[in-house]
């Protein structure tokens, strides 16, 4: 199965043996991964903020004229919750509601009081799904820290994609939800020892689409492939941004033999 085949290369390739392989699997998150992830999570919900822009509002500390402040506010406390969700990996803390609600609220810093669940009822527009309501959302919420922990027909790519697909299609916040479930997404992957995926604001429709067939039929395998297929691209980035030169096409080569294993795909190094 391609899933057991990602396992290997996580463990051949990511957990190499390598005693500074960590540093640099979060080196690689610092330097290549951050500032694009911020940027695409951000806008999938409307924020104008450009790639250059957050950019230069996060790692340049510049302001952006003639910005809203709430979007300024969206990027720099997605990249503050991206933070503290890395120093709760290092302290090789599972995922809870204490995480998510903290996650929340430095998601919806200055914006709203955040890590409050929601009393009201939410319709998502154009969806064909409606979140559930009243003491059914808090009683879905419950079951849904009980699973986080008990879910172990799942493997790491699927736990990671349910644990965003069920979270949105609960909404248990007024705002916020889609920001907070990509986050607890890659919470998920780095806790099994995965790079953390970014969704591009440009395949949102998929996206969505995998949402919503989770949300109407409960279907995660649509979802799921497409954090698989997230996962091998970051991981092919990751080999090509942070392995020394005398190693990096030797590792390529052994990525692209195990994927050419599963047919999936079929890349020569020249």
């Amino acid at each position: 199965m391609k899933y057991d085949e990602l396992l290997k290369i996580r463990d051949e390739i990511l957990l190499s043996g390598k005693p500074d392989q960590r540093n640099s699997m979060l080196n690689y998150i610092d330097s290549f991964f951050r500032i694009e992830y911020t940027h695409n999570s951000t806008a999938i919900e409307g924020n104008t903020l450009t790639l250059i822009e957050t950019k230069l509002l996060l790692e340049d500390k510049i302001s952006v004229g003639g910005k809203d402040l709430r979007e300024i506010y969206e990027v720099v406390n997605h990249d503050k919750a991206l933070d503290y969700i890395l120093s709760c990996i290092k302290a090789n803390e599972p995922l809870s509601e204490k995480i998510v609600k903290d996650v929340h609220a430095i998601v919806m810093e200055n914006i709203l009081v955040g890590g409050v669940y929601r009393n009201q009822e939410v319709r998502i527009s154009g969806a064909g799904h409606t979140p559930p309501a009243g003491m059914e959302m808090y009683s879905q919420i419950k079951n849904y820290y009980y699973d986080l922990q008990e879910r172990t027909d799942l493997n790491p790519i699927e736990a990671a994609a349910w644990t965003h697909a069920e979270f949105v299609r609960i909404h248990p916040f007024s705002d916020g939800n889609g920001r907070t479930s990509r986050l607890l997404m890659n919470y998920q992957l780095l806790k099994n020892n995965f790079l953390p995926v970014s969704i591009k604001k440009e395949n949102r429709l998929n996206y969505y689409n995998a949402l919503e067939e989770y949300a109407i039929n409960r279907n995660i395998e649509p979802f799921a492939n497409m954090i698989y297929d997230l996962e091998v691209k970051e991981i092919e980035k990751a080999i090509s941004m942070i392995e020394p030169e005398n190693e990096k096409n030797s590792l390529l080569q052994k990525f692209y033999h195990s994927l050419n294993e599963n047919n999936k795909i079929d890349k020569v190094i020249v």
